[in-house]
């Protein structure tokens, strides 16, 4: 045994033995949350892992930082062939990865590439952290800790491209480097072009010195870099890839149900990381701090406490700072007096600022954008379960609608027997379900539709469409209540629940199959929330069932009536981002003879939210810019003559930014049925 290796080998075994320590750690708090199964369905996870974590895909979003990021995270995926290598060599001075044959080669001319390209970034990515400030990096504490990062990533990848160019130039245990740069014997199959070229600039008398002191660097600063991983900021390298694994399958677009008979629940919502899920937890290890979240949160974009990245950072630091205290506990120790004070902070009010859960619209831009599919919005959403039905601390402005939902099924104060009221307007009568139990589809009108006037045109326009197509359709009348969207979403369970109950109920009654609806509130709530009450349908959008109707020759478009105007349109967030549609509203527009349809800058899965979803459209903005007049202005940035939406909740926010921006004589804001309906053959 070499002196080398027997200096070598406690290192090593203190390394792996403080790493496998620091694991073992973090799985305990990881089970201190609560149970959910995340192991369903692993041929799909695994698609997933290797799409969103091994090919960084929602990294690659951002077109600047994106391949900037995705090339140091490649860079050390190839490189970890290296730091194997490197052990082998620390153990026994001959042994390498040459057995591998071919694939070494590849191996080690991808790490010769990437170690060029990985130094390149680091320096690229001081260049945007700390002199051109990219607004989203610039985060109080972590200035220091992330230059600290980026040179001890630049000095582990010079010293390997050092330490190979070194190889290059001396002996090894049976040979020299011939002209190609390869190593006969051990290396034998080994090719680093980059290195190759460099070599010349060391003399083979300094080589072997030169090679022994930057093995030593970057064997030694890799092992330390593992070891500090669980410690910091940077815990994600380690967390990313099982976090994708065991993250989302589909948009994250149902909140979890609660059962209310279960007499043995004592807390409802998270109060603290205890009544979180283990996933949960799981995700504040894995947040990147990237801010790639807030960058694109309509809250925080508009001046508002919300920070998406500071709601996950701070589950992360309330976890590592009360999970040992629990433990603790469990294990039948008493807590010091300072411990004590930790464990009595609140997760809501000493680490989380209540304002920032109410200020969140639920529009999903958040979990778009993560590069490792964290699920902030279930987070929010838990956290004001627990202050609406443990602490009774919501917005005074909640209140009416609570009151209104209760007594009236519907967040306004109209009356339910108006609910219908809607249909004496329309020319030919529109049954209900009692009228016409034989229907085919069930129109869900949602409360919006029934009751605003703006939304009642987008409601009546809608069933005249079908009833030019011939559908047999019904609606439910005074027998349709609220579908408990807002409830959910600002976080009264038990008032959502008994909604969700009695609308199940009565669909079931009729032996609903399909379901179309006006509102991508309701929409998303029937189709994929009902099903944890019993209530399974096939529930369509109305720009979906009007895409149908025309492209199976029950609707056809009017080639006469040529439209002159310019469009914007605005991409609803439960419809696009929540359910993954964003075709079949497109090409609607796109049939209408004559229609130039512009597309904003922030579209499709990238577009903005107009400020109204969980439960917003209720409350007041009182801080910063609002959300709707943000929206508006890009939306008349290409000077339009018509906003197209697809949901009532949009148009009002929209209709109030354009009032605001003084151009409703010039600017019609027209849902996609309206549009079409001037276009169909009667």
């Amino acid at each position: 045994m070499t002196t080398k290796t027997l200096f070598f080998l406690p290192i090593l075994f203190i390394a792996f033995g403080v790493m496998s320590y620091s694991v073992l750690r973090l799985l305990s708090y990881l089970k201190l949350g609560k149970p959910t199964n995340r192991l369903n369905n692993i041929f799909q996870r695994i698609g997933t892992t290797f799409v969103v974590a091994i090919g960084q895909s929602k990294i690659l979003r951002d077109k600047v930082a994106g391949p900037l990021h995705a090339g140091i995270f490649w860079g050390f995926m190839i490189l970890l062939a290296s730091v194997v290598e490197a052990i082998l060599e620390g153990l026994h001075h001959s042994w390498s990865l040459n057995f591998l044959g071919p694939i070494y080669s590849i191996t080690t001319i991808l790490t010769d590439v990437f170690c060029a390209l990985i130094i390149t970034a680091t320096f690229i990515a001081l260049w945007r952290r700390y002199i051109s400030k990219i607004k989203r990096l610039q985060v109080d504490g972590e200035k220091v800790e992330a230059a600290m990062i980026l040179m001890t990533i630049f000095t582990i990848v010079s010293s390997l491209l050092l330490q190979n160019i070194a190889r290059i130039q001396m002996p090894n245990v049976t040979g020299i480097a011939n002209i190609t740069g390869q190593m006969n014997g051990d290396y034998s199959w080994a090719f680093r072009p980059i290195a190759m070229s460099l070599a010349p600039l060391v003399s083979p008398e300094i080589a072997p010195m030169l090679f022994e002191i930057t093995w030593w660097i970057h064997v030694v600063l890799v092992l330390a870099f593992m070891n500090y991983l669980p410690f910091s900021k940077h815990l994600h390298v380690l967390t990313s890839v099982p976090n994708v694994f065991l993250g989302p399958l589909k948009p994250t677009n149902t909140l979890t149900a609660i059962d209310f008979e279960d007499e043995t629940i004592e807390q409802y919502g998270a109060k603290d990381i205890e009544d979180f899920t283990w996933k949960t937890l799981l995700d504040g290890y894995t947040c990147t701090h990237c801010g790639r979240c807030t960058s694109v949160c309509p809250a925080n974009q508009t001046g508002k406490v919300l920070d998406p990245r500071g709601i996950i950072v701070a589950i992360h630091d309330r976890t590592m700072d009360k999970a040992p205290l629990l433990i603790k506990q469990q294990q039948g120790k008493e807590l010091t007096e300072a411990e004590q004070a930790i464990f009595d902070k609140k997760l809501i009010g000493d680490y989380i600022d209540p304002q920032a859960l109410w200020d969140c619209t639920t529009c999903g831009a958040c979990m778009q954008e993560c590069p490792v599919n964290i699920e902030h919005v279930p987070a929010i959403v838990e956290m004001r379960r627990n202050l609406i039905m443990m602490e009774a601390e919501f917005p005074q402005e909640l209140q009416p609608a609570y009151s209104n939902i209760e007594n009236n099924s519907t967040p306004w104060a109209f009356p339910q027997s108006d609910r219908a009221n809607w249909t004496q307007e329309m020319e030919n009568p529109v049954q209900t379900a009692a009228e016409n139990p034989e229907f085919d589809v069930l129109f869900w009108v949602g409360c919006a539709g029934s009751y605003d006037e703006r939304a009642k045109k987008t409601t009546k326009a809608f069933a005249e469409l079908m009833q030019i197509a011939g559908v047999n359709f019904a609606i439910l009348g005074t027998e349709e209540h609220c579908s408990a969207d807002p409830a959910r979403r600002s976080g009264n369970e038990f008032l959502a629940n008994s909604f969700v109950t009695m609308n199940v109920e009565t669909m079931n009654g009729y032996n609903v199959s399909k379901i179309v609806t006006t509102c991508p509130h309701c929409f998303n709530t029937l189709k994929n929330e009902y099903p944890q009450f019993g209530g399974n349908y096939d529930v369509q959008h109305h720009t979906q069932f009007i895409y149908d109707l025309i492209h199976t020759g029950k609707l056809l478009i009017d080639k006469t009536t040529v439209s002159s105007d310019t469009l914007s349109y605005h991409d609803s967030c439960y419809l696009g981002r929540y359910n993954d549609e964003y075709y079949s509203p497109r090409a609607l527009l796109t049939d209408v003879p004559g229609l130039t349809v512009l597309e904003v800058p922030r579209s499709k899965d990238k577009g903005l939210c107009c400020g109204a979803g969980g439960a917003r459209m209720f409350m007041e903005e009182t801080v910063g810019k609002r959300v709707n007049i943000e929206r508006t202005e890009e939306l008349l940035h290409n000077e339009p003559t018509v906003i197209a939406a697809n949901c009532p909740f949009c148009m009002t926010m929209v209709t109030d930014g354009v009032k605001a921006a003084e151009k409703i004589d010039s600017v019609k804001i027209k849902d996609i049925s309206e549009i079409m309906l001037e276009h169909v053959k009667r």
